[in-house]
């Protein structure tokens, strides 16, 4: 083989390998995308809890109780904060039973945006979606019931769909509202209006525009509501 035969061979070789290496890389980057799209959608949900739900009916998209009631609370919370849990377990319900079911106090919950992390929105996203059919309340239960660390997973949109069907909603509508993001600037406003209110932390309430902060006790609230009943 002469010489010029022989860099004929060597440079077809090359070319040959290069062609090889460039379809492995396509092949690569084929199977990472493909790792991407459907590997969330293998992922099991795993556990869902579903605790005890609240006996306080929908008013609005996010409210309870009477709008038109002397006494006017707005909660400002986040899905992720675990002292907002703590509100929720120990306290909405006492208050509920003594002043919204009996029409007394109107009460509206309100994200902080996406406060903790993105998690954070899309659980108040999933909640407004789930508001649009008569079940925020539920919804905002059953998501407080499965919170755990925080961005750690818990509130994926995979997860979100998983409390919707636990707590029956009609899984297209609920799909059109969530996958389309109705609520998305809605969240954020809920985080601008918190602020503006002077609000640095979940959870922070109004009541009648007196800001009140913490998962504070149902006494605490007595003590804040009562004198404004006797007004």
């Amino acid at each position: 083989m002469s010489k010029r035969q022989e860099m004929r061979e060597k440079r077809a070789q090359q070319e040959r390998t290069q062609r090889i290496m460039i379809i492995v890389g396509i092949v690569l980057v084929a199977a990472a995308i493909a790792v991407v799209l459907i590997l969330p959608n293998l992922t099991p949900v795993g556990t869902v809890a579903n605790n005890a739900l609240k006996n306080g009916a929908q008013v609005g998209l996010n409210g309870m109780g009477d709008p038109n009631a002397s006494v006017k609370i707005i909660e400002y919370s986040d899905y992720q904060c675990p002292y907002c849990k703590k509100f929720m377990d120990e306290t909405e319900q006492q208050l509920i039973d003594t002043y919204v079911s009996t029409g007394k106090v109107y009460f509206e919950y309100h994200s902080f945006g996406d406060f903790i992390g993105a998690e954070s929105g899309r659980a108040a996203e999933a909640a407004y979606c789930a508001g649009d059919q008569q079940k925020f309340w539920q919804m905002h239960d059953i998501i407080f019931a499965n919170q755990g660390a925080e961005n750690s997973g818990q509130f994926t949109d995979k997860r979100l769909t998983a409390f919707a069907s636990q707590i029956g909603l009609d899984a297209g509508k609920f799909s059109d509202c969530f996958n389309s993001n109705k609520y998305a600037s809605m969240v954020q406003q809920d985080g601008v209006d918190a602020q503006s209110a002077g609000i640095k932390a979940t959870p922070s309430f109004t009541v009648n525009g007196t800001l009140v902060e913490g998962a504070q006790p149902f006494s605490y609230f007595q003590a804040q509501i009562d004198p404004l009943l006797k007004k």
